[in-house]
């Protein structure tokens, strides 16, 4: 029996992870595609895209994955997985991904101003940050998107030197703090692995939809 048909419809963010996970797994059934992560500075556009790109995937694959937490959209996915059927990983962000069951909500506790970074985000950060919320053209607005935010944490997937470095750069013109984790993919590669090689099962059958998600 041929494989099931599976397409992962993630966010821009967790591209190189996802794809070294497919990759590495030997997943030649699994189709891959991205919504900009720019969509993190814009969270109401998220629900309309996702909503079009899954109505036409549903009928065509197998199988969909869907790479994204509540991201921002204050319940706008949820409710647009309610409507079309489709479950999603918990979590109200991407990066809890990176981390084991329990670890987001022990960092938060310790620390509730703590602004996170991965490695897509340290090697974008510039252009997704300053440039996307608009600081580098208005400087005033710094301060109220940072101002209460106490410590930066980097969760590093390869704990690679320049990520290290990177990382660095970004806490400092934040003006904060940073502490590392070093991560690996987490619970993304879990969730991936988990949901992927039960549908290898003979028994699966209709279209099922898994949402995964900076």
């Amino acid at each position: 029996m041929s494989m099931p048909s599976v397409l992962i419809l993630a966010c821009g963010a967790l591209s190189r992870e996802i794809k070294t996970l497919v990759e590495v797994n030997g997943f030649s059934n699994i189709k891959v595609e991205y919504l900009p992560a720019s969509l993190h500075n814009r969270p109401e556009r998220i629900c309309d895209l996702l909503r079009d790109r899954l109505t036409a995937a549903l009928p065509v694959f197998d199988r969909v994955l869907v790479g994204y937490a509540d991201c921002g959209t204050g319940g706008e996915i949820d409710r647009l997985c309610a409507d079309l059927d489709v479950g999603r990983l918990p979590g109200s962000h991407c990066y809890e991904f990176y981390l084991g069951s329990g670890e987001f909500d022990t960092l938060h506790d310790e620390e509730p101003g703590t602004f996170y970074l991965t490695d897509y985000l340290v090697k974008h950060f510039d252009r997704l940050v300053f440039e996307g919320l608009g600081i580098d053209d208005h400087p005033e607005l710094f301060q109220l998107y940072f101002g209460n935010y106490r410590r930066a944490v980097y969760l590093s997937q390869l704990g690679a030197p320049e990520g290290r470095l990177a990382a660095e750069r970004a806490a400092d013109r934040l003006g904060l703090p940073l502490t590392t984790i070093e991560t690996g993919f987490g619970q993304l590669e879990d969730t991936i692995n988990d949901v992927l090689m039960v549908n290898r099962s003979e028994h699966e059958v209709g279209p099922v939809s898994v949402a995964i998600s900076v």
